[in-house]
């Protein structure tokens, strides 16, 4: 094994070259879940009408164990490391939990949906943001509460507490799987009889939004959660040689990109909120050229998009934007010039 330092060795030895790619893997899907889940994060927090909803708020919670997890493939991707009883330069369960704390908040939010939806009266009137904020903040207590004690326990008292979590995990699962359903028949049916409205159409799209997120997380989370069962219960489950080659566990923090990637394809609110607060920041030099070539196209703009390039910094008056045509092509002149 090659070693970064004295102490945690690399994953991979880098004999054969499924090494380089498994390695390079990891690395970009690091980045990825930690930009991705990260402007989920951002575009929430910075944008007030979102988190004053309570559908956002969950969104957030899960956004931020995803951007957390992201972070931690970072050491259980790139280093040779072995969660269980007993590890190998393990957490001691701590980074593998972010997706516990998603698990709760999932099944927190069907049940918050399905009271929405379904009782509507009684949601408005005590379903309060300070009580979602709590249930989110409970999902974090409780998860490490109980990894807390089973990390002060003896081994053999913890793989006990570790054989009871993977049995309320069961019960959790199948919870969530009868919600799924329920929603979807709500979202397919029920929805379907309401007159149109705005109400309406955001219900919609956070029964779709929750439902497709439960079975993507399901569906990659799943063979894990099968794998120790079957390693528990027979002892004859795959085993790997690290968590970097673990590929149930790879499919299960895959949630981590799948998730916010979801939430971003579902909820236009959303969307629109990441791309003002952390995509178009990012690149402003990409925004400015887009705000020329509408100038180009259409001189006349309404007054929305013209304070979106006022605040850019373009003119938009009619005098100006001749001043933006003309500097414009200074600029590919000087291109073509340069070329030749």
């Amino acid at each position: 094994m090659l070693t970064l330092n004295t102490t945690v060795p690399l994953a991979f030895d880098f004999n054969r070259p499924e090494d380089y790619f498994i390695f390079l893997f990891h690395i970009l899907f690091a980045t990825s879940a930690v930009f991705l889940a990260g402007s989920v994060v951002i575009g929430i927090l910075s944008t007030r009408g979102l988190r004053i909803q309570n559908r956002f708020i969950f969104m957030l919670n899960t956004s931020i164990s995803d951007t957390l997890t992201g972070f931690s493939v970072y050491y259980l991707g790139l280093f040779d490391v072995q969660e269980g009883y007993p590890s190998r330069n393990g957490t001691f369960y701590i980074l593998p939990s972010f997706l516990g704390v998603n698990i709760l908040t999932f099944l927190f939010a069907q049940i918050d949906r399905y009271i929405a939806v379904c009782h509507p009266f009684f949601y408005s009137r005590y379903i309060m943001r300070p009580v979602v904020i709590g249930i989110c903040v409970f999902c974090w207590f409780y998860t490490y509460s109980i990894l807390t004690v089973q990390n002060l326990v003896p081994i053999s008292k913890a793989a006990q507490i570790n054989a009871f979590g993977v049995m309320t995990l069961q019960i959790i699962v199948l919870t969530k799987v009868l919600m799924t359903i329920k929603l979807y028949v709500i979202a397919r049916y029920q929805l379907a009889r309401d007159p149109p409205s705005t109400e309406k159409e955001n219900k919609k799209e956070s029964l779709r939004i929750i439902v497709f997120v439960v079975i993507c997380f399901l569906t990659l989370w799943c063979p894990s959660f099968v794998n120790i069962i079957v390693k528990q219960l027979t002892l004859h489950g795959l085993k790997f040689r690290n968590e970097a080659t673990n590929l149930f566990a790879t499919m299960a923090r895959f949630n981590a990109l799948s998730t916010p990637a979801v939430y971003i394809w579902g909820s236009p609110a959303l969307r629109e909120a990441v791309k003002q607060t952390v995509w178009r920041r990012m690149c402003p030099r990409a925004q400015q050229n887009r705000a020329v070539n509408d100038l180009a196209v259409n001189p006349k703009l309404g007054p929305d998009r013209e304070a979106e390039l006022l605040l850019m910094g373009l003119f938009i008056t009619d005098a100006q934007s001749q001043v933006c045509w003309t500097s414009a092509n200074h600029r590919v002149l000087s291109m073509v010039l340069i070329c030749l």
